[in-house]
């Protein structure tokens, strides 16, 4: 789990937030960091392991980004 202590993302922006080059925050621009592909590219190792990539807004404001990959067996 990593949490943040942002603005967190609006319910209903929360599946749009993993489309590439998507910044929901206004103020960020190529000037203030960020491409917009960090949890597309993230969300593809994750299901490509056979895992998932889960966001929630925290309570106390923020976000929580969790990973849930699955625990590999070993014969």
């Amino acid at each position: 789990m990593i949490d943040d202590e942002g603005p967190g993302i609006p319910e209903d922006q929360m599946e749009k937030a993993f489309q590439p080059f998507v910044r929901l925050e206004g103020s960020r621009s190529r000037e203030t960091g960020g491409s917009g592909l960090g949890l597309a590219i993230t969300r593809s190792i994750v299901l490509n392991h056979g895992g998932e990539l889960k966001l929630s807004n925290r309570p106390e404001g923020g976000l929580r980004a969790t990973i849930i990959l699955p625990r590999e067996h070993t014969p």
